[in-house]
Order: C-alpha cells, then sequence, then structure tokens
C-alpha cells in the first residue's frame, strides 16, 4: 500500500490512533497509553501498513510533546489540526456520538482530504526553551495580576485613601510600604521622618515622596474600619507576594534575554527598531524563527490576524474585515513593537502620522504600522540582514 494517513487524538494518559488509506478505510484503531514503549509500537506497526505515512495530531504541547517527539525523531511527517477544527468537521460526519475514536477518524480523514494543514517541525533547543520561559513569565504575569487586584481590592475596604495613592504594580516602594504600614493610625503614628527613614534602609527609591503621600492619606482618614486587624494582615500578606513575583520576574526576565541573546537571529531581530529581548523572545517561540514555514509574508501577517479578509457575497465586494481566528501572542508582539518604534525610529513616526492624518484612530495606526513591520521582518529573516532604515528624500 503507498500511502496512509494516521489520526491522534491526543489524551493526557492515553491516545488514540487510526489510520486510513486512500479510499478512506480503517485499517486500524488502536488505544494506547502515553508511554514511550506502547508509542515505539505503534510507530512501527503503522509504519508497516504502508510506505508513505502522513501523522496528524489535534495537540502540540503537554501531553503531546511524547509522541511528537517520537514521530519527529523517527523522520515521519507530522501535520496539526487543531481541536476547534475537528470539532467542526465533526459536524459533516454521520452521527452524533462523540469518541476518541470517532475523533481520531476524522483527524485521519480531514488530513487525507486537505492540502492546507500546518506542519509540524523539529525545533531547535534554544527556540524550545524559549517557548517554556515565556509561557512560565505569562504565567507568573498574571498570578501577580491577580495578587495585585485582590491587594487594592482588600486595601480599599481598609484605608481606601492609600490604595488610590500609588501603582501597585510598577510602584515596588508602595509595596514595600504595606509589608510594614497598612492602617492610617500606624502610620500616623510613625510619622514622616521616621517613615521615610525605614523606608530609605529598605532602599526604596523617592522615600521621601513616597511617605509625605503616605503620611497625607493617613491624615485624611481616623476612622477605624471593622475587622481592621485581619485585613491588614492580609494585605500585608499579599504585598509580600506582590513582592516575590516581582522578583520572579526579573528573575526570569534575565533567563530569557541570555536564551535569547544565544539564539542566531537575535541581533536581526533586535536590530529592528521595537522588538527587545522579550518581544523577540515571544517571536521565536510563536514562530521558530523559521519564515520558510510561512512562505509569504502575507501568511505571517495573516497568522498574526494583521491581514484583512474579506466577507463579500454576490454583488458585494471588497468588504473587508478584522480576522476573528488568528495568533493573539503574535498580534501582540507586532501592535507592542510598533508601539515602541513610534518613539524610536523616525520612519514609524512618520508611517504613524501619514496614517492618523489619514484619518484612522490610533490603535487603527499602529495596526497599520505592524502590517507594515511584518513585511520588513519577514524580509530580514529571509535575507539574512539586520535592519537598515531608508534613507529620507526630500
Amino acid at each position: 500500500m503507498d500511502r496512509i494517513w494516521a489520526g491522534i487524538d491526543i489524551g493526557k494518559e492515553h491516545h488514540h490512533c487510526v489510520v486510513i488509506d486512500c479510499d478512506g478505510k480503517r485499517l486500524l484503531s488502536r488505544r494506547v497509553a502515553n508511554d514511550e514503549t506502547e508509542l515505539l509500537a505503534l510507530v512501527a506497526d503503522v509504519s508497516a501498513l504502508g510506505n508513505e505515512v502522513t501523522w496528524t495530531v489535534d495537540v502540540v504541547d503537554g501531553g503531546a510533546a511524547l509522541m511528537l517527539a517520537i514521530l519527529l525523531g523517527h523522520d515521519q511527517g507530522v501535520l496539526y489540526l487543531s481541536g476547534r477544527a475537528v470539532h467542526r468537521a465533526a459536524a459533516g460526519y454521520r452521527g452524533e456520538g462523540k469518541s476518541d475514536a470517532r475523533d481520531a477518524a476524522i483527524i485521519a480523514d480531514q488530513a487525507r482530504m486537505r492540502r492546507d494543514l500546518t506542519p509540524i517541525r523539529p525545533g531547535d533547543e534554544i527556540t524550545v526553551e524559549l517557548k517554556m520561559l515565556t509561557a512560565r513569565r505569562a504565567d507568573l504575569v498574571a498570578d501577580r495580576t491577580r495578587a495585585v487586584n485582590r491587594l487594592r481590592e482588600q486595601l480599599l475596604g481598609l484605608f481606601p485613601a492609600l490604595e488610590r495613592s500609588f501603582d501597585y504594580i510598577h510602584c515596588k516602594g508602595a509595596l514595600t510600604l504595606l509589608t510594614g504600614y497598612q492602617t492610617p493610625a500606624a502610620i500616623r503614628r510613625s510619622g514622616l521622618t521616621r517613615l521615610e527613614r525605614w523606608l530609605a534602609t529598605r532602599k526604596t527609591r523617592n522615600a521621601h515622596t513616597l511617605a509625605r503621600r503616605a503620611v497625607e492619606a493617613a491624615a485624611s482618614q481616623r476612622t477605624t474600619l471593622p475587622g481592621e486587624t485581619v485585613a491588614a494582615q492580609m494585605v500585608q500578606t499579599l504585598a509580600t507576594e506582590v513582592l516575590a513575583l516581582h522578583d520572579k520576574i526579573a528573575e526570569i526576565d534575565k533567563l530569557i534575554e541570555s536564551r535569547f541573546q544565544q539564539h542566531p537571529n537575535a541581533a536581526i531581530i533586535q536590530s529592528l527598531p521595537g522588538f527587545g529581548p522579550l518581544l523577540g523572545a515571544e517571536f521565536l517561540a510563536i514562530t521558530g524563527g523559521d519564515m520558510t514555514c510561512f512562505g509569504t509574508p502575507d501568511r505571517l501577517a495573516g497568522m498574526a490576524g494583521l491581514a484583512p479578509v474579506p466577507r463579500d457575497s454576490g454583488r458585494v465586494s471588497g468588504n473587508l474585515h478584522r480576522p476573528k481566528r488568528y495568533h493573539r501572542g503574535l498580534q501582540r508582539v507586532f501592535y507592542y513593537s510598533a508601539m515602541n518604534s513610534i518613539r524610536w525610529s523616525d520612519e514609524s513616526q512618520r508611517f504613524y502620522a501619514r496614517k492618523r492624518a489619514e484619518g484612522k484612530r490610533h490603535t487603527h495606526a499602529v495596526l497599520a504600522l505592524a502590517r507594515r513591520r511584518v513585511n520588513v521582518l519577514w524580509a530580514m529573516l529571509r535575507d539574512q540582514r539586520p535592519y537598515q532604515a531608508a534613507p529620507v528624500t526630500t
């Protein structure tokens, strides 16, 4: 038998594999444990059924890591079909039942019919590490945001004037203050001089300004609220947690930067105004840094949600709108890098000003700039050349 298609419905403990031929006839249906021995046996048995095997999975991380490592290690061609696409395709098949075997069969059949599925390629060690590190950083940032929100909510019920006096995400000095002083009475007893000295001994920046604002907030509230003692303890605990998360994020930022600088494309990416180590690392983690898998910059822009899609019907044509299915993380990378470039690049400033003069809002102008920068970055990586600003013509 010449060519066969193997669809795998990925699970945590077990996977289900269904193999079909060019006519859609089922050749194999097997449930295997997420164990190296069983997975190797599955690869051998499926390979014996045909000369050319096309594998397709619906998950590319987590429980699929071992399966993908084995397939790519044995030079097997692997495609990716998202779980959402599998769910939508299931409506076109007979029956309403839901099972792992049915999903695996749908995955295999979709791979047999479609020619637009994304191939999975083995990533280099640095890119894999950056993917894990950036994912961990995103988790820490989300944890910090939740902790700060809980802190502000708790402080609002205890000391409203102090809650609105500081930005607790970006001001570490305010968090340091809350580890020692949480109530108006405690701040009034300490006084400006003593509070400033207490902050200075903890190497807090702008200790005098922080102490002055805290004392002013304490002077505006002399009412003792119910549950003040317990609330103060909770505020202290939350402030300590946020400070610890700040330190963890700073530590992982250094690790991301050191790994990113080791990538061969790091210097090229950073040469484009607006890209730093963090955004560059996120770009590599999402795309792998290999532009050949996209073919054209339009495909890269489509993945980032920066290319409009048509909604034409009948005599209605030219009706373009923003896409709904795209990689939010990749759009974030290009959007924030475009925002940064407006501050530092004259060329970006001129482009942004021209779009605003055309009547576009700020967000649309930045998105237009981000779309243009997709072409630039794609060409830079294709040609392995750093960015060079175009000379200004007069």
